[in-house]
């Protein structure tokens, strides 16, 4: 499957897109993709589970877990997940995905990106050709108060 991958350039410090992107809760506010973050308290690795509402009375849900992170000397960061539905009305069985974080004179460049499966077999397959393009569009990437990109 090929990947999803979207960039853009956020206006911003590293270390308040890093919270902006890390907190469940704030998460939500840029990624319309969801509905709902929540955080599995005491969980190790950190999980969360999500919902997403893909038409009026139809919401799906799904589960995340933390992967690990990497800070570089250079200022770099990257923070990976795994995700996935048992939900059979998601489109995503099970997928994963990183965040990478690029310090820059203008900001800091925020790159996403990750791939999944798709379920329902050939069909699949079929409606992933017209919702993978779809599923690199929405976010509008954090927004931290100092402006976005």
């Amino acid at each position: 499957m090929r990947s999803v991958y979207v960039e853009t350039l956020i206006d911003a410090p590293m270390e308040q897109v890093w919270w902006a992107t890390q907190d469940p809760g704030e998460h939500r506010r840029w990624d319309v993709r969801f509905s709902r973050i929540d955080p599995v308290t005491g969980s190790r690795p950190a999980r969360f589970r999500y919902a997403t509402t893909v038409l009026p009375r139809l919401t799906v849900r799904g589960w995340g877990v933390h992967a690990g992170e990497r800070q570089r000397p250079d200022g770099t960061r990257t923070s990976a997940l795994r995700f996935g539905s048992d939900d059979p009305r998601s489109l995503v069985a099970a997928g994963s995905g990183h965040w990478r974080y690029l310090p820059g004179p203008h900001g800091v460049r925020f790159l996403t990106g990750y791939s999944y499966t798709p379920r329902w077999g050939l069909l699949g397959r079929l409606a992933d050709l017209v919702f993978r393009p779809l599923f690199g569009w929405p976010p509008r990437g954090p927004s931290t108060g100092c402006g976005s990109g």
